[in-house]
């Protein structure tokens, strides 16, 4: 079957299909299924008799090595073993086996464990996200990921931005503006990471916005490791923060006094932070980009196949030009 038949394949699977990978485990599903809300992944809440629902993941094609996901899961168990609240897959029937095939599909199945977005205006919040965000990284530094990929300019920034410019996604009125505008913020970028060249790269989420922290009575748990890449500390923490410069450092320090209880931070790294914010702004449009052949893109996302979204990332991109040349973040 070649990519483009895996893919549309993929893009069909049906109920049955998810109900009768869930059976093949030993489990008997009870006929409730309901789609979650992830597009990178089928993902579905399957009801079973005599026991709490599951998650039932199902990979897309083409995008990890079953090496790569393994070595995911892989980090979650150690995450969870040393009681860092995460949630890896389950293990079935008496082996280690966490990835799964069914009719052609790879799938993985964890447990259900809801929550709610972390109110991050709360700097107690915080602090204890940053506790944790500094044990998933002192066990990250323990070895490294031989099947996965760095964040870096080349696969964020550049592989991205010329991506985008031969899909014909960009407007072509608009393409040379977005594609000046693309190569001076990433110019700037690698400017920055030259200032943070000896920082050290290790085991991290390296997607840990709020959606991927739940919130509980007992506190945050972390889901969603499948970008999981070597990486900079910072990337982990740059998206808890959000507001003006002084609203952001506040936040900052809370983070890195929770952080640091567990895990050195190398205060370089801030020189960083926005340059990986504007290598995730190119990076998300070039994610759109290839996955506008999956029909649940152009439905979630009809924005994106706009010349108004293009326009509004030219402006967000300038900005993000002239807030590198501020001064990054100071903590003490």
């Amino acid at each position: 079957m070649t990519d483009d038949e895996d893919k549309h394949t993929y893009y069909k699977l049906t109920p049955d299909t998810v109900l009768d990978a869930v059976e093949a485990l030993g489990l008997i599903p009870n006929g409730r299924l309901l789609a979650l809300n992830s597009y990178e992944n089928r993902v579905y809440q399957v009801g079973v008799e005599d026991q709490r629902p599951v998650v039932a993941k199902f990979y897309r094609p083409g995008r990890w090595t079953n090496d790569a996901i393994i070595e995911e899961h892989r980090f979650t168990q150690a995450l969870a073993e040393a009681e860092i609240p995460v949630i890896p897959p389950l293990t079935f029937n008496n082996t280690e086996t966490t990835l799964h095939e069914h009719g052609g599909f790879r799938y993985a199945v964890y447990p259900n464990c809801g929550g709610r977005w972390p109110e991050l205006d709360n700097l107690d919040n915080l602090l204890w996200i940053g506790r944790f965000i500094g044990r998933i990284h002192a066990l990250g530094k323990a070895k490294d990921f031989q099947h996965r990929p760095r964040v870096d300019i080349e696969s964020y920034g550049w592989a991205s931005l010329r991506y985008l410019m031969d899909s014909q996604m960009v407007p072509e009125e608009i393409r040379e503006a977005y594609r000046v505008i693309a190569e001076q913020v990433l110019q700037k970028a690698e400017t920055k990471f030259r200032v943070a060249s000896d920082v050290q790269y290790f085991r991290i989420h390296a997607d840990c916005h709020p959606g991927n922290i739940l919130w509980t009575d007992e506190g945050p748990h972390f889901v969603d490791f499948d970008d999981a890449r070597m990486g900079p500390a910072v990337q982990d923490i740059w998206m808890l923060l959000a507001g003006d410069r002084r609203t952001m450092t506040e936040q900052l320090s809370e983070v890195l006094e929770g952080y640091t209880e567990f895990c050195d931070f190398n205060s370089v790294e801030l020189h960083l932070l926005e340059a990986l914010r504007t290598l995730r702004m190119i990076h998300y449009s070039a994610w759109l980009a290839k996955r506008w052949d999956d029909p649940s893109f152009p439905q979630n996302f009809p924005w994106f196949n706009s010349q108004r979204y293009w326009e509004e990332q030219i402006l967000a991109l300038k900005e993000q030009l002239a807030i590198m040349d501020e001064e990054p973040l100071v903590w003490h």
